[in-house]
């Protein structure tokens, strides 16, 4: 992505604020620009990047690497320890990238064991009470509604869209552009591009609306649209197990979005795929 969105005002002077009701430990680092507002608290392992305004009563502490133009609201407490009974004080880490909106109350927790960490990435909206639990990676683009709770070792990839009022059950992974309906109990991997609703989940259909705005129905003349929608009626609408869908899937030559789907399932179903992740890194 080019540009920013849901950024701050960015002010024309490039010193650091610090309003006087605030606690910042001096060993914290704050780059150029950065307005922390009152009441808030910020520990001495904290880093925050140029021109981001921390609102009023924010608690950042731990581990803690924000980067540039992130917008924190009131009541929000980022890089704590995480709520997981394993937890033996491990210094671990919580990474946020550039240009996040992180409203009001969310909690976002450090990862459990040494050398882990929960990351999010560019250009997020986590609206007021959500909760990302340990170890959690979300990707960029991503909408995610009021009042979402996020369990342990949850991934969430690019552009999806999440309604609000929902629980997400540890270790599931959501693709990318997936949308996922208000209230819905999330207890199994979301693949990318589809409908999810229900009590429990349950595919619906493709996210025809995310895929249109997404552009992929002006890529080659709309036949990558129209595979796509192949390969997911083969996949989730015929008479075939998942495994069956897949080989007949794959018997063609495949674009991207219909090979991300088909390798999203594939990894869905096999075996242990329902345990920590450690083959995600912090290189992008």
């Amino acid at each position: 992505m080019t540009e920013l969105r849901n950024l701050p005002p960015i002010s024309p002077q490039t010193s650091t604020q610090i309003h006087p009701a605030a606690v910042v430990d001096p060993r914290a680092e704050l780059d150029q620009g950065v307005i922390i507002g009152p009441g808030a608290v910020i520990g001495p392992e904290v880093k925050i990047g140029a021109h981001s305004w921390i609102g009023p009563n924010v608690v950042l502490d731990g581990r803690l690497t924000m980067g540039s133009q992130n917008r924190v609201f009131p009541g929000a407490c980022l890089g704590q320890e995480p709520q997981d009974l394993k937890y033996r004080g491990a210094s671990t880490e919580v990474v946020i990238g550039d240009g996040n909106t992180i409203r009001e109350c969310v909690t976002i927790n450090r990862a459990t064991d040494v050398g882990e960490f929960t990351r999010i990435g560019d250009q997020n909206l986590l609206m007021a009470y959500c909760h990302l639990g340990h170890n959690c990676v979300l990707g960029d683009g991503i909408v995610m509604s009021n009042a979402i709770q996020v369990a342990g070792h949850v991934v969430i990839e690019d552009r999806a869209v999440i309604g609000g009022c929902l629980g997400i059950h540890q270790f599931v992974h959501i693709g990318s552009l997936a949308m996922v309906g208000g209230m819905t109990r999330v207890d199994r991997d979301v693949p990318p591009f589809c409908l999810v609703e229900g009590h429990p989940g349950r595919i619906r259909s493709l996210n025809r609306v995310g895929l249109r705005r997404s552009g992929l129905e002006q890529r080659e003349d709309g036949e990558e649209l129209k595979q796509l929608q192949e390969v997911w009626s083969i996949l989730f609408r015929s008479d075939n197990v998942i495994s069956e869908g897949l080989s007949r899937a794959r018997e063609k030559r495949l674009m991207p979005s219909s090979e991300h789907l088909c390798d999203f399932v594939q990894a869905s179903i096999e075996k242990g795929r329902r345990g920590p992740m450690p083959s995600i890194s912090l290189n992008r």
